[in-house]
């Protein structure tokens, strides 16, 4: 017994000396090292520089926006809008967004599928065995005369086996699954991002068209005063028929765009509850377009920051480290494949002495193989693999090119959109002090009604407009945030690279 355990250990010690060997020997990786793309050679966003700040306008939503260049963005950046219900309203959708919890589940997969994979390709395989059975044995196939027999086989045994991965097809096939983990942990803080952005602009939206319906139907009741006086006025011979139907067919006008408005209405409160993860019969909190605060000063980040930031960008070059990786794959393959298995075990026609010292057996094998035709399938497998790369990099060239886009777009549209609202509400202040002034004249005598409903008519129509105008600024606000990526890297609560990839620096964390 002494010695068995003596041979056992002498085999152990050698198994484990190969094992050894083989992590020098597998320092090779053949296929290319992946190296983060650089980043662009772009200094600005827009063609035309941006003035150092937006227009100003009087009233709310009116304020002057600084461009703050390099300036990081906080985590939870909606609220600068100083609205308790928008924040309830983000923090119940981040709660309960079945979306985030589909991209969470989707990331927790790609984790265990790495660990998996590490398991399967990096470790050595250990496997015990016990096999029992009971046969009876054809003396016939021996010859005439040799009599049957019927008899037991027992068998335990342990066996191990070890890819060297020589080339590294293994090792490139675990990078290939972190730039994976990398790519759903993206595809997360991607969701994120369009959830609370989502929700912000919704609830703007909301905000934008109940101020809306509320003008629209002043507006209505202005015209329809206007319409009645007409039509005394007809009765009593004063005017045509046709003006009282020209006034009422603006009315009319006026009176079909309440519906739209409405609908508008329902349809981005019910948009609002699903992204809130609730069923559309749930009441949404209303609320005041004029009591949303507009930031003064609007972070810009650097161009060189700018593709660190974006999940989108990210989790494109994550599916470019993947296909990287697959080219290792692919090349490791051409190349001889190194194997080594052991077996360690007993075997007995009776169970009680199983583990006698005349019944044990071991054994030791190495393998090499060495492809040599396979119809030209590896080859075109490796072609392949270069090809999915060129897509990749084809695609992740665009991802960038398209959020420097939506980048410029949003820039500008901040300070389009600022000088459209300070025209509009130029028009509605103007409109309003015209309507002051023709009411007193009407009071003192000076002109008639249907002046003064005129005036009343035309304040109605420009504050419409501004309304409009005022809510872009803060949807444009909310954008900007989005567009630079929503200040993801500086949540507290951000999940960290796999702990199985240590070297992994895509991710910033805390």
């Amino acid at each position: 017994m002494e010695e068995s355990k003596k041979v056992l250990r002498h085999h152990i010690k050698r198994f484990i000396y190969v094992f050894i060997c083989s992590i020098f020997i597998s320092g090779c990786m053949v296929g290319p090292n992946f190296h983060t793309p650089d980043s662009p050679k772009v200094n600005a966003y827009n063609a035309k520089s941006l003035p150092p700040k937006t227009a100003a306008a009087a009233g709310k939503g009116g304020t002057s926006q600084t461009y703050v260049y390099g300036r990081d963005i906080p985590a939870e950046w909606w609220q600068i809008f100083h609205s308790r219900e928008i924040n309830e309203l983000v923090q119940t959708g981040l709660a309960n967004s079945p979306n985030l919890a589909a991209a969470q589940a989707a990331l927790t997969q790609a984790q265990e599928t790495l660990r998996a994979e590490i398991g399967n390709l990096l470790v050595p395989e250990f496997n015990l065995g016990l096999t029992g059975q009971r046969q009876r044995f054809a003396g016939s196939s021996l010859g005439s005369g040799v009599p049957s027999s019927i008899f037991n086989f027992f068998n335990g045994n342990v066996n191990v086996a070890y890819n060297l991965d020589v080339f590294g097809g293994s090792r490139r096939q675990i990078e290939s699954y972190r730039a994976q983990v990398d790519y759903q942990q993206f595809q997360l803080l991607a969701a994120y991002l369009t959830l609370t952005s989502n929700i912000v602009s919704t609830a703007i939206t909301i905000a934008s068209y109940e101020s809306q319906i509320k003008a629209t139907i002043l507006l209505i009741k202005a015209e329809d005063g206007q319409l009645n006086i007409l039509r005394k006025q007809y009765r009593l011979g004063g005017i045509a028929n046709s003006n009282v139907l020209t006034q009422q067919t603006l009315v009319e006008q006026t009176r079909a765009t309440l519906p739209p408005l409405q609908k508008a209405l329902a349809q981005n409160r019910h948009a609002l509850a699903v992204l809130i993860g609730y069923y559309p019969d749930t009441p949404m909190p209303s609320i005041n377009l004029d009591k949303l605060v507009l930031p003064k000063q609007l972070p810009v980040s650097l161009p060189s920051n700018f593709v660190r930031q974006r999940p989108d960008v990210r989790a494109s070059e994550a599916l470019l480290h993947s296909a990287s990786a697959q080219i290792g794959v692919a090349t490791a393959n051409l190349f001889p494949q190194f194997n080594i298995t052991g077996n360690y075990g007993y075997s007995s026609p009776v169970l009680p002495q199983l583990f006698g010292p005349n019944n044990k057996a071991w054994s030791i094998a190495t393998q090499i193989t060495q492809p040599l035709f396979h119809g030209g399938a590896l080859l075109a497998t490796r072609r392949a693999a270069i090809a999915a790369y060129d897509q990749a990099l084809a695609q992740y060239k665009q991802t960038l090119l398209q959020a420097f886009q939506n980048t410029a777009d949003v820039l500008r549209a901040l300070e389009t959109d600022a000088r459209t609202y300070k025209d509009s509400k130029a028009a509605e202040v103007a409109a309003y002090q015209n309507y002051i002034i023709t009411s007193r004249q009407y009071k003192d005598g000076g002109v008639a009604y249907l002046n003064m409903l005129t005036a009343q008519q035309q304040y109605q129509q420009t504050k419409l407009a501004s309304i409009q105008a005022q809510a872009q600024r803060y949807s444009d606000t909310a954008a900007l945030y989005q567009a630079l990526g929503g200040g993801w890297w500086n949540r507290k609560y951000i999940q960290c690279p796999d702990k199985l990839n240590p070297d992994n620096a895509s991710l910033t964390c805390p």
